[in-house]
């Protein structure tokens, strides 16, 4: 998490780096978005303990908050948007809180990896404590590193393929209208408070290897950071090495956590760098590592870019609760009644099953019928609690 004071001098003629750390409000910025998701965890904590009562209990209020963690109901909103035209009403702050996710990416980089993630902030902790206590970095060599990076690059090519490629506007509507899209918060909140066996073992896994293997989760097996990682090739913002001032000292790649080789190339372009600005605090000499802005082609100050991260996101979530898509139209009498029966509504787990319900859809538009969209549970139930723990972590 911070960078140990350099020792090594620069060779003669350069100037040191004296620019202040940014470690350190890096880890600030974590800490305060993951108290904010604790926050908002406990809301909606209460606010289940309040449908199970049948509204019994004092009324407590949803976090829309709590839509951020449905990346896959925001996706497929955002296709809706692109498709339709109109934002979905079940869970739209979701759908901003992916799009500044998105801004983030394309301005500076996959950034809310490493800035704003709850997971990543986890990992980097579990990680650093590995390395404090085997000396190892968790770096594989290429051979294998690229196989290992591959599951998270397979699940995001299943979920694009599956929204993007077989879905319709229908059969988009037609899954965000069901009941299972209006509990999908619900439906998580109950996979983590009734964890089973099997899902416990496979977090107590992904737990351990973090230790050993910085940020396992996030390198290995995140879709949604590899959604993020290729969109950030699209920022203009890159670090940039200049060469004639470098004294190879190898600091900036020891320190970097995806392992970038920073100190061989001149501009960083990787799916992988997160924009934490390590290497940038690590680089002994002045003016050698820095973030590029492409108009006035000057290095931004690192302090600034924490700024604008943080800005960015409050700015696109701020968006939606001006123009009031930000709280959902659901009220809590239609909650407590799907709230009932939640343990028979189910999803697709399959392009097959996406493939079916684009058919119904489509037969349901041409009847003119309009359908309860019930996904009721056809699907398998440890295939269906796999993909929730997959697309809804």
């Amino acid at each position: 998490m911070t960078i140990d004071a350099v020792k090594k001098k620069p060779r003669e003629g350069f100037t040191p780096n004296k620019s202040a750390p940014i470690a350190n409000w890096r880890l600030a910025v974590q800490v305060l978005f993951a108290a904010l998701c604790v926050w908002i965890g406990l809301e909606f904590h209460f606010f289940v303990g309040y449908l199970e009562s049948g509204g019994e209990l004092a009324v407590i209020e949803r976090p829309p908050g709590v839509d951020g963690f449905l990346p896959i109901s925001s996706l497929m909103s955002l296709y809706y948007l692109l498709l339709s035209g109109s934002i979905h009403t079940y869970h739209p702050a979701g759908l901003f809180i992916l799009g500044a996710v998105f801004l983030m990416s394309l301005v500076f980089g996959k950034s809310f990896c490493s800035w704003m993630c709850p997971v990543g902030l986890l990992s980097e902790l579990l990680g650093d404590f590995g390395k404090r206590l085997t000396g190892w970095r968790g770096k594989f060599p290429n051979w294998l590193d690229w196989p290992l990076r591959s599951p998270k690059y397979l699940l995001l090519g299943f979920f694009v393929y599956s929204i993007f490629f077989l879905m319709n506007e229908a059969s988009l509507k037609q899954f965000l209208d069901s009941p299972y899209n209006l509990v999908s918060d619900v439906k998580m909140y109950y996979f983590f408070a009734n964890i089973t066996r099997f899902s416990l073992i496979v977090l107590a896994v992904l737990f351990a290897a973090s230790i050993f293997v910085r940020n396992f989760w996030c390198r290995f097996l995140c879709p949604y950071g590899a959604l993020l990682g290729i969109t950030s090739l699209l920022s203009p913002q890159k670090i940039k090495r200049n060469a004639v001032s470098c004294i190879d000292c190898g600091k900036c790649a020891k320190v970097c956590p995806s392992h970038i080789k920073v100190d061989k190339v001149k501009t960083v372009f990787s799916d992988e760098c997160t924009s934490c600005l390590e290497c940038l605090d690590a680089c002994p000499v002045a003016d050698t590592l820095d973030v590029y802005a492409p108009v006035s082609r000057r290095p931004i100050n690192k302090r600034w870019i924490a700024v604008c991260v943080v800005g960015l996101f409050v700015a696109a979530t701020g968006i939606g609760m001006l123009t009031g898509n930000w709280q959902n139209d659901v009220s809590t009498d239609t909650y407590i009644e799907q709230q009932k029966n939640i343990e028979l509504l189910g999803h697709p787990t399959s392009t097959r099953d996406v493939e079916q319900l684009r058919e119904e859809a489509d037969r349901n538009l041409l009847s003119g019928e309009t359908p309860d969209s019930k996904l009721r549970v056809k699907y398998s139930d440890a295939t269906a609690a796999a993909s929730a723990f997959i697309s809804q972590s």
